[in-house]
């Protein structure tokens, strides 16, 4: 039988993506090693070094094919014709859904961010859909204007959002350290804010 050339190489990447993947869930982008995932896809490293030059840019494959994947999600959230309320309580479980999946994201955003915040944002937004919450803010004023929620800025209760969600994943190590939280216990801690974050807000601006 005659082997396809590119079929096993479109086999071995996908391979070292799915060795990679696991190695930053496991020791996050700083704490991991090219040898660690060539150990992991079962590869020596000069193989792995083929097909990726460095820990960079393998990682960089994986966070903008997940980034494809994550943001029209929240699209679909934000232009769901849904009440505010259980727009709230999915924006939250879709987000901490993503963020246990994947770790590491919040620390390589930011990361990015700081590095070169207009660069990296083009780059993102040239492979997957801009986050686009109009919808949700047009809701949230409406909402106010009826006089079913007190006066909120949306653009306020946005961050709100977005900050209770994702800080504790920045904070991750810190929150552990000091609250002494094995991993088992940070992520059942985790999987509560599913619940506890949207009626935080909730309650703070329903009448």
């Amino acid at each position: 039988m005659v082997k396809n050339k590119k079929t096993d190489q479109i086999g071995t990447e996908a391979t070292i993506l799915a060795a990679a993947r696991k190695v930053f869930t496991r020791k996050g982008m700083a704490g991991a090693r090219m040898q660690d995932i060539a150990d992991e896809a079962g590869i020596n490293k000069a193989l792995l070094h083929y097909y990726f030059k460095d820990k960079e840019k393998l990682f960089d494959t994986i966070f903008m094919a997940e980034a494809a994947l994550f943001f029209p999600r929240l699209n679909i959230i934000f232009d769901a014709d849904l009440p505010l309320f259980e727009k709230i309580e999915k924006f939250v479980d879709e987000y901490i859904d993503v963020m246990l999946q994947h770790p590491y994201m919040p620390w390589f955003i930011l990361n990015e961010l700081n590095q070169d915040a207009d660069n990296f944002l083009k780059k993102v937004w040239a492979k997957t859909a801009m986050p686009k919450p109009i919808k949700l803010l047009q809701q949230i004023d409406a909402e106010v204007k009826k006089g079913t929620i007190r006066k909120v800025d949306p653009n306020q209760l946005m961050l709100n959002l977005l900050s209770m969600t994702i800080f504790p994943f920045v904070g991750k190590p810190m929150f552990q350290l000091t609250l002494r939280l094995s991993e088992k216990q940070f992520t059942a801690l985790i999987n509560e804010r599913r619940k506890s974050v949207p009626q935080f807000i909730i309650d703070s601006i329903k009448k």
